[in-house]
């Protein structure tokens, strides 16, 4: 009897179980619905700082920081209180996703100046958007 209950319980308690985990609700992604406007100033931004230090091509300076400007929203999509930004975590999180970004790319070794025209796109997200 002990085997019959095991053979006909075991799947379907299996089946539900797995179901019930897959089934879960999950948090939304982070991001909110001005991801792409905090992008396009954060490429614009790039556009610009490396039009005045003169280095990088415009496409690889817009998709830097274009790149910056999406984590800085996701980053503060995190946060408990989402509409009190922080100019130092923008301008933190935008140079490192611009950093990044730039590394998948490659190019040049310019990583100060990535870093600077992601922070830089970061601290304009923040003043923009507040």
């Amino acid at each position: 009897m002990n085997r019959i209950l095991k053979r006909a319980l075991l799947p379907g308690l299996m089946a539900a179980s797995l179901a019930g985990v897959t089934l879960v609700p999950v948090k939304p992604a982070a991001a909110d619905d001005q991801v792409l406007r905090d992008a396009a100033i954060g490429a614009g931004t790039c556009v610009v700082t490396g039009a005045i230090r003169g280095r990088g091509t415009v496409l690889r300076n817009a998709a830097k920081c274009g790149a910056a400007g999406a984590a800085v929203n996701g980053a503060n999509g995190l946060r408990r209180n989402p509409k009190k930004r922080d100019l130092g975590q923008d301008a933190a999180v935008g140079a490192g996703a611009s950093a990044a970004t730039r590394a998948v790319l490659g190019g040049r070794e310019d990583t100060a100046g990535d870093l600077l025209d992601g922070a830089a796109a970061g601290a304009v997200i923040n003043i923009l958007t507040k």
